[in-house]
């Protein structure tokens, strides 16, 4: 199968949605189709050989972060040049609505299209707003799917319609077998924890987790709290008390091979967000890993974590609740093997080899002449 699949959001800055289209195109390639990606990303910016870049992006706040897109005569120009010579089969894109390339894509294309919605933003009015305009061009859609219940619900309630869930992919065994690095790994009186996001964007709940810190140290004073993501180190710090800043350490910007070793080795991983989250796919990464979880009792999170099944929730922005489930977990051992047993069993729904089997089978109802329904693969995983 020839696939085409377009990316909104800039290369130059990988963020959820990126490697999502990133891990999917690498499995549907390990199963011998042909896929090539359209996305921005500067022309010298290092991207796999299936990507095809198309310029440079412009930063849009957007739902909580800032969007890097591509939108413009010029950005159009290379979407019909990219379509003309992909000769696709079906064409995938994400986030149709917003204003980039996928939707240039969808006026370009008169093929079967498939779109996958991946945001959470139920009071969108500029979502409310666009729709009218944009009825035509959606109704070229053959299928749409949402990462997440509350992705689909944002479909059904700004858009119309509705939706097949089918939730982002993890390779889960490269999480599972990832090397321990043993200066990440915790003692009983020194444990580890870690916090994996950007440090710029309060929803990511940093400023949380760093007001739960003297309490948490207080029970714990050899505990260290390792944070890897993008962002100013020194400018994040500063909303630590100096004598809490030696228990924190900044990582920076790891790559996917020191992420999945960071979560294999730490003794808990702590998502503390505040909201904006339609998926949670870190905490999958986590899972995979075999880190137990602490989360944001957020309704995307309960669902991953299957009400506190596959791991501990917190009342979301509430420090307090969160140092004293923190403060709980590193004294209960035995409960974090628990949770982490449980998870790396039902974490196996996510993988890659599960997820894309079902977005195959979207693509060959397309390619039938068929519309998607919301239960063709039998409901929610």
């Amino acid at each position: 199968m020839r696939i085409g699949i377009v990316c909104p959001y800039s290369f130059d800055v990988p963020g959820g949605v990126q490697f999502h289209v990133r891990d999917l195109a690498e499995h549907l390639i390990g199963q011998g189709h042909v896929v090539s990606v359209l996305a921005p990303a500067d022309d010298d910016t290092p991207v796999p050989s299936y990507v095809s870049p198309s310029g440079r992006a412009v930063p849009v706040p957007y739902n909580g972060s800032v969007a890097r897109v591509n939108f413009g005569p010029v950005s159009a120009r290379r979407v019909r040049r990219w379509l003309e010579a992909g000769q696709f089969d079906v064409l995938h894109i994400h986030e149709p609505v917003t204003p980039s390339l996928s939707l240039l894509a969808l006026w370009a294309y008169d093929g079967p299209i498939v779109a996958t919605f991946h945001t959470s933003n139920l009071r969108s009015r500029a979502m409310q707003a666009a729709y009218p305009l944009m009825r035509p061009s959606l109704e070229k859609i053959s299928a749409r799917i949402a990462v997440s219940e509350d992705a689909r619900h944002t479909v059904t309630t700004h858009i119309g319609g509705d939706a097949v869930v089918i939730p982002n992919g993890v390779f889960v065994d490269r999480f599972a077998d990832a090397p321990v690095r043993p200066e990440w790994q915790g003692t009983a009186d020194a444990p580890t924890v870690a916090f994996v996001g950007r440090l710029d964007e309060p929803r990511k709940g940093l400023p949380v987790l760093f007001e739960a810190m003297p309490s948490v140290l207080a029970d714990r004073p050899g505990l260290r709290l390792l944070v890897a993501g993008r962002g100013d180190a020194e400018e994040a710090a500063e909303l630590l008390a100096p004598n809490l800043r030696p228990a924190v350490e900044f990582l920076g910007m790891v790559d996917d091979q020191a992420k999945a070793s960071l979560l294999r080795s730490v003794d808990l991983y702590v998502a503390p967000h505040t909201g904006g989250e339609s998926f949670g796919i870190v905490l999958v990464e986590a899972m995979s890993a075999g880190a137990p979880v602490l989360a944001s009792e957020l309704d995307a999170f309960r669902r991953v974590l299957d009400d506190g099944a596959l791991g501990a929730l917190f009342g979301t922005g509430d420090p307090v609740d969160l140092a004293s489930s923190l403060s709980a977990l590193l004294a209960d051992e035995p409960r974090r093997a628990q949770l982490s047993a449980a998870a790396s069993v039902a974490v196996r729904r996510y993988d890659w080899s599960v997820v894309a089997r079902d977005v195959l089978a979207v693509y060959e109802t397309v390619l039938g002449g068929g519309h998607v329904e919301a239960d063709l693969l039998g409901g929610t995983p």
